[in-house]
């Protein structure tokens, strides 16, 4: 986050989400007022490209904790793509042990870290999607296409069990999150990236501009519904319930270029 900061001269900077420590990829950062725009935005699904370690047991299910190596004997490549196929649609499991999931205010990995024991609450994943792309003994790279929350680790942990044998991620790269992909700390206007439908607005814009309460006769769509509405150096998110208006965002600088 200094790094940010620093690099674009802001003192607010949020992040979609998390990626793991020894992880790459796609991660979406934004500055000023703009991580409001968080839950509006085209996120998900989200996609990964893994590799699983067969025969390392870490107990953190990544590279940063392994403590034991077995050599075990290749496996048919029919066996793999049939777990991997197994995978697919709702899945219910453990989350990590060394995740940031709280406990108490505590997060997990910081509880796991200082030896106590993580009691952690079942959460439910859709997967769209599970490939292999390669088998080459020891390693399995794969690709996924996940909802929102889930956990790469965990499913490399699902498929090791499938398996019968032990394994850990070795390498993890989220290659998108929904429309977004990485691209060299590319600079995009977030009204592009808008799950939300806009709605035209007819009246005078200082209404819009200084939140002054606003009347559905000057809109264009009128079915209750979440909008993102602008004007020329703004734009705001309202909501439309039973023809009153009411403001979830108001007021953003509208995209000039700056990250």
């Amino acid at each position: 986050m200094g790094y940010v900061k620093r690099k674009y001269n802001t003192k607010k900077v949020g992040f979609s989400g998390t990626l793991d420590p020894f992880a790459t990829g796609c991660l979406i950062v934004a500055t000023g007022q703009y991580p409001k725009l968080f839950q509006y935005l085209k996120k998900t699904p989200k996609a990964y490209s893994a590799t699983l370690w067969l025969g390392a047991n870490s107990e953190s299910l990544d590279i940063e904790n392994v403590d034991s190596v077995k050599i075990i004997s290749k496996l048919n490549l029919a066996l793999i793509e049939e777990a991997l196929e197994s995978l697919k649609g709702e899945l219910t499991y453990y989350p990590p042990k060394f995740s940031a999931k709280k406990i108490n205010g505590k997060r997990a990995y910081d509880l796991a870290r200082a030896g106590e024991e993580v009691k952690l609450k079942k959460i439910n994943s859709s997967i769209y999607d599970i490939k292999l792309i390669n088998y080459n003994h020891p390693f399995v790279h794969f690709e996924a296409t996940v909802s929102e929350g889930t956990y790469i680790r965990s499913l490399g942990a699902m498929l090791a069990d499938k398996l019968k044998v032990d394994a850990t991620l070795s390498s993890l790269k989220r290659l998108n999150e929904g429309a977004f992909f990485y691209d060299n700390e590319k600079a995009l206007d977030p009204l592009k990236f808008l799950k939300i439908p806009q709605n035209i607005y007819t009246g005078d814009e200082a209404f819009l501009e200084l939140g002054k309460k606003l009347y559905l006769d000057y809109f264009e769509t009128k079915e209750d519904g979440t909008y993102w509405v602008e004007t020329k150096d703004f734009f705001s998110v309202i909501e439309v319930i039973n023809g009153e208006i009411s403001y979830k965002l108001n007021r953003v600088h509208k995209f000039k270029g700056n990250k």
